[in-house]
This record gives C-alpha cells, sequence and structure tokens, in this order.
C-alpha cells in the first residue's frame, strides 16, 4: 500500500486486495513506460510532515506521472486506468457519504487526473467487492479480479 512503481520494456503491475484504496495504471504505449500506484487516502494531511506521496491520490498522482516521465514516458500519451474504491465498512446514514472512504479515494484520483489534464479510459470502482488489478506492459490489457465475479479485461491502455 502507498507504493509507487514504475517499469519500462516488459513486466506486469499489481496491486492486491484493494478495498478502499484505488489501484491507478498509467501507459506511455510508444516508450513502453508503466506506472501504478495504491492510493489509500483522498489527501494528504497538512499537520503531519512527509509521508510517502503514493498514500494519498493528491500527492500520488503527480508523483507517479512524474516518475513516469523521469523513466521516458511522455506525458501527452499516457492513458490511465483504475479500480477499487469499495465501501467495505457499513456506517449508519447519518456518517455514511463522510465515512465512505472508497467513494471518496475514486472521486480525488479522477479530479487530480482531471486537473492535470488528464482522462481515465476506463475504470471500475464502487461497491462493496475488494479487487485485485493487474496491468501487463506488453500488451497494455488492465485486469480486474474480483471473489463474487472472477478476472475481466477492464481496458487496454494501448488503446
Amino acid at each position: 500500500m502507498a507504493e509507487i512503481q514504475v517499469i519500462r520494456g516488459t513486466g506486469q503491475l499489481t496491486c492486491l486486495g484493494l478495498g478502499s484504496c484505488i489501484g491507478l495504471c498509467g501507459l506511455d504505449p510508444v516508450s513502453n513506460v508503466a506506472g501504478m500506484i495504491h492510493v489509500m487516502l483522498p489527501e494528504a494531511f497538512q499537520a503531519k510532515g512527509e509521508e510517502k506521496p503514493g498514500k494519498f491520490a493528491d500527492t500520488g498522482v503527480p508523483a507517479l506521472i512524474e516518475a513516469m516521465v523521469r523513466l521516458g514516458a511522455n506525458q501527452s500519451r499516457i492513458a490511465f486506468a483504475m479500480a477499487g474504491g469499495a465501501q467495505v465498512f457499513k456506517f449508519s446514514a447519518n456518517n455514511e457519504s463522510k465515512l465512505d472512504i472508497g467513494t471518496r479515494n475514486g472521486a480525488a484520483v479522477a479530479a487530480k487526473l482531471r486537473e492535470l489534464g488528464f482522462e481515465i479510459v476506463a475504470q471500475d470502482t464502487g461497491g462493496n467487492s475488494g479487487r485485485t488489478v493487474i496491468m501487463t506492459v506488453e500488451t497494455g490489457i488492465f485486469t480486474v479480479r474480483t471473489v463474487t465475479s472472477g478476472e475481466k479485461t477492464l481496458c487496454n491502455l494501448r488503446g
């Protein structure tokens, strides 16, 4: 959790056991640079010192893009897909929207990408099932696995 990984060439990136967290993948199909982040919370705590930027949507999304560019990606070619953001705990009705971290995480990641000029090619978020995501650099295939629905190809980030 809270990790940012980038690779070039061949390989797979995986986020295991996403509950309320978001697994965000990016791919520049020309340079074959891919990256993934496991976002835990919508925004960094202002009062705390420096933490892992990947923990938060507001610091992690820009850090992921920056790491991909450092490895050779062209920012204008990066395509993104995301999954996760489940509501894994039930709360009383009056606290539900405030405490639904999964929905807030998904919205924060999407908002940060829009703010930076990116679109999300595909997403599988919400509900109450945990997910595992796998992105294969060579094919661009972004796969989502759940216990209840099995495995499905969400999209191809190569277009």
